[in-house]
C-alpha cells in the first residue's frame, strides 16, 4: 500500500491530497447507481390504471393552478427569512460572550439596533399589513 500517500507525506495542496476524496465520491456514485439499477431490475412492475392516474387526494380539481398570488405573501416570506437569519448570528455571540467582553456586547447591540431600525421601517411602510 505504498502508493497511497500518508497524512504526513502530503502537507501541501497537491492533487494527491484529494485522492481519498475522489475515491470516496466514486464509490458513493457507484453505490447509488447500483442500488437504483437493482431496484429497477428486481422491483415489482405492476402498471395498473390506478397507479398510472394522477394523484389528486380524492378531491375534484377546479380552476386554474396558475392564478396570480399576492405579492404580500412573498414579502412576508422574505422578511421572515431575513429576521430568522438574524437569530442565527446570535449563536456565536452566545457561545463566546465572555471572551468578547464589552466590545463584543456593543457590537451585538449595534447589530440588534440596525435590525430594529429596519423592523420599524417595515412596520411604518405597512409591509406587514394584510388589508388591501
Amino acid at each position: 500500500m505504498s502508493w497511497i500517500p500518508t497524512l504526513l507525506e502530503v502537507t501541501d495542496n497537491s492533487s494527491a491530497s484529494y485522492f481519498p476524496i475522489g475515491i470516496q465520491l466514486i464509490f458513493a456514485a457507484g453505490f447509488v447507481a447500483a442500488m437504483i439499477g437493482m431496484s429497477a431490475l428486481v422491483g415489482p412492475k405492476r402498471k395498473t390504471k390506478d397507479k398510472l392516474a394522477t394523484f389528486t387526494s380524492g378531491i375534484a380539481t377546479h380552476g386554474d393552478a396558475r392564478q396570480p398570488m399576492a405579492i404580500k405573501y412573498f414579502l412576508i416570506a422574505i422578511l421572515f427569512v431575513l429576521f430568522d437569519v438574524e437569530v442565527i448570528f446570535f449563536y456565536p455571540y452566545a457561545v463566546n460572550f465572555r471572551g468578547l467582553g464589552w466590545s463584543g456586547f456593543l457590537e451585538v447591540v449595534m447589530f440588534v439596533g440596525f435590525f430594529l431600525i429596519g423592523f420599524i421601517y417595515i412596520i411604518k411602510k405597512g409591509a406587514l399589513n394584510w388589508e388591501d
